[in-house]
């Protein structure tokens, strides 16, 4: 009973205290300047709606013109934010230091909102695909209902009844749109993350629902939902590396803010947070929770040695998520680890630079070299991002402004270059679907001269040749290295692309110099989404090839991080 009286005093003395509580200040968000995430999540939100009320038959253009009309504000709004000097001169910390609106942050936001466009209109394809039954002809009573490359109901058993009924219904799995839009608001707020808890948000935000739209595809459902396990069980470990290194980072420095953690790995402040008296100032715990933070970083980029994942997900996923998620996904992820190294760990650069030079040389030579054995298109381009994943490295190497503005600048000419040669894939087909077997891409310059050319030159620019995109963006982060004290990594680097180059040229000397197969391949006739995302990534190719200036001036304005 002598407890009751002692809870009622402990109650009495928490209440006059609260009066203390009006010294502090109420959250300030300044929902301007978060903007093109809010419009976003706001089409992610009106998008499951419509999923909700609106008539089956009337999804899909209603998902296609809110993901589109999405897209567009929060370009727009990324535009009006930069116009008004936030890339510059006004660049700040938003939501109480959580967010940072700055270049390189609006930069790379704008960058992955086009590359979102670009891929919405892959996922809007429905011209390519017809439902058949595994090993069989056009399935019996079909509505003649035209279908995309998405799975008619992902929740049916592949090769089930429920699964043939729902693809005679003509059903479509038009959740895709509004998990993509997830995706972008995940992808938007990752490389703004101001402090490690909110780049954590961002970073699950994105990949949680990556994680379901590898697991759609209509045809090969079950390779399809392996890749989704795969990526999943993977991407949860690097996850979890990723929080556990952000618990030691807050041990030693006592902040999860990136201003904050740099101030205490200078010596410029000191941590003040009376818990973490015994911890603070430990330099074990500074380096193993730096290194937890890299391996889930790196996880992302595809960077060797944890990129076991790629392949068999690039292989797996349908094809246009798959262009998606080699374009987006390592904007994304390398804008957030610019931001951690050049933000929160200035101080440590000669303690993290000798791993990342190690990290860089094996991602460069091993993609390089295991993509000449590949025989699989998907899986060739796969171990082709796992190279450009270490020509990007050795810009974020370089730890100065040039290193920045190039790998602001490659990021925007690579992505443009996957989307576009994803989507030429989509359209080499047989009657098992897309033929990615490199066999049967023998003599496609003869059967399809336009495609095979097309498909020719975004491979050369992946190669870094002259006049394309690839070769711009590959001198900017050489000559940006070589600044900084890195020219070993860059003749590595060198010699990788010339290993690369063969691989690619390989592939264009089978589809023009081989003769065609009687039973190859045909290459399908695409709709206007499919065509102009095509034509995009030519346009980009070409344009950022011969006139890169600009464009690298603009990436040069835009390379100031805010602190």
């Amino acid at each position: 009973m002598s407890a009751a009286p002692s809870a009622v005093h402990s109650l009495w003395t928490l209440a006059e205290s609260s009066s203390t509580i009006g010294s502090i200040k109420p959250p300030t968000i300044e929902y301007a300047q978060l903007s093109p995430m809010l419009v976003l999540f706001a089409a992610a939100a009106l998008g499951v709606l419509v999923e909700a009320f609106v008539p089956r038959r009337a999804r899909y253009w209603a998902q296609v013109g809110l993901a589109l009309a999405g897209l567009t504000g929060a370009f727009v709004a990324i535009v009006v934010l930069a116009a008004d000097g936030y890339a510059g001169s006004k660049a700040h910390l938003a939501a109480m230091g959580a967010v940072a609106v700055d270049g390189p942050a609006l930069f790379l936001q704008g960058t992955i909102v086009l590359i979102s466009v670009v891929a919405v209109l892959g996922f809007a394809e429905r011209r390519l695909e017809s439902p058949r039954a595994p090993g069989r002809g056009l399935l019996r009573g079909w509505t003649g209902a035209p279908v995309d490359a998405f799975a008619a109901q992902a929740a049916a058993v592949p090769g089930s009844d429920a699964e043939k009924s729902a693809v005679r219904s003509g059903f479509a799995t038009t959740e895709v749109f509004p998990l993509t839009m997830f995706a972008v608001v995940g992808m938007l707020l990752f490389p703004a993350a101001g402090d490690l808890l909110t780049m954590f948000v961002a970073l699950e935000v994105f990949s949680l629902p990556l994680y379901l739209l590898c697991a759609l595809a209509r045809r090969r459902r079950l390779l399809s939902q392996e890749a989704a396990v795969k990526y999943f069980l993977l991407g949860a470990f690097s996850s979890a590396f990723f929080l556990f290194g952000l618990a030691l980072i807050y041990g030693y420095a006592g902040t999860v803010s990136l201003s904050g953690i740099a101030a205490v790995v200078s010596g410029t402040e000191s941590p003040v947070t009376p818990a973490l008296a015994n911890t603070t100032g430990n330099d074990a715990l500074l380096l193993i929770g730096l290194a937890m933070l890299g391996v889930g970083l790196l996880f992302k980029v595809g960077a060797v040695p944890f990129h076991a994942w790629t392949p068999d997900v690039y292989q797996g996923a349908p094809t246009p998520v798959t262009g998606f998620m080699a374009a987006a996904t390592k904007v994304a992820a390398f804008g957030a680890l610019l931001r951690l190294l050049y933000v929160a760990f200035p101080g440590l650069t000669w303690d993290f630079r000798p791993v990342m030079w190690g990290v860089a040389i094996l991602t460069m030579v091993v993609g390089s070299i295991i993509a000449v054995t590949q025989t699989d298109v998907k899986r060739l381009l796969a171990y082709s991002s796992i190279a450009h994943a270490g020509f990007i490295l050795t810009g974020v190497i370089a730890m100065n402004r040039a290193g920045i503005s190039a790998v602001l600048f490659y990021l925007g000419a690579y992505s443009f270059v996957t989307l576009g040669a994803f989507a030429v894939v989509t359209l080499v087909r047989d009657a098992g679907g897309e033929a990615t077997h490199l066999s049967r891409w023998a003599g496609l310059g003869r059967r399809s001269p336009l495609i095979a050319a097309t498909f020719a030159l975004f491979l050369l620019a992946f190669a870094g040749i002259p006049l394309t995109s690839g070769f711009a963006g590959k001198f900017a982060v050489f000559q940006a290295a070589a600044q900084g004290g890195a020219t070993p990594l860059v003749i590595v680097g060198v010699l990788s692309s010339a290993v690369a180059a063969f691989f690619y040229i390989r592939v264009i000397v089978l589809m023009f110099f081989s003769d065609p197969r009687p039973d190859g391949p045909t290459v399908a006739v695409p709709s206007v989404f499919t065509g102009t995302a095509i034509v995009l990534g030519v346009a980009v190719t070409l344009v950022l090839g011969i006139l890169p200036q600009y464009f690298l001036h603009l990436a040069g304005q835009a390379s100031v991080f805010v602190h």
